[in-house]
């Protein structure tokens, strides 16, 4: 039995082929490096300072009785509406606890700030609410400038 020519053997692969398929292997690594590393996230910055607790915690306390005044005081000549003064009284409120503890307070909500140690901060803004949010009429701001007042005095 002869050999039957209609069959012919197999051919060999040029050179070329096999260098376009490394180089298109390295390509889609290249690709997927580039893809991961360009939408990985940065290192996160480093941690803010320690807060460090006022020096002088009765200094702090007659500035912000001071300021309390003023926003009465500004309310009472017409330069702030009543809803204004009960904002910034509220504003006011907040940042004495964050001066005097650290504590973001002038970006937290009441809820959050009731779940904070800040009973007397939270007390006072849940007080001072129905003026900044509230219908009207408003409640007196006399009412609002004593309950922010009050919890200055008492922070200890």
């Amino acid at each position: 039995m002869q050999a039957d020519p209609g069959l012919i053997g197999p051919l060999q692969y040029s050179q070329g082929w096999m260098w376009a398929g490394l180089a298109l292997l390295t390509l889609v690594l290249g690709w997927y490096c580039f893809v991961f590393l360009s939408t990985r996230q940065r290192r996160s910055p480093s941690p803010p300072a320690r807060f460090t607790p006022p020096s002088d915690l009765h200094d702090l306390k007659e500035a912000y009785l001071h300021r309390i005044d003023a926003v009465t005081a500004d309310a009472a000549a017409g330069l702030l509406t009543a809803r204004e003064s009960h904002q910034e009284l509220s504003l006011l409120v907040r940042r004495f606890a964050r001066d005097a503890t650290g504590v973001d307070a002038p970006r937290m909500t009441l809820a959050e700030l009731h779940v904070h140690p800040l009973p007397g901060i939270a007390e006072a803004v849940r007080r001072i609410y129905p003026g900044e949010f509230g219908l009207e009429p408003l409640p007196p701001l006399t009412q609002s400038a004593e309950a922010a007042r009050r919890a200055v005095r008492q922070w200890n």
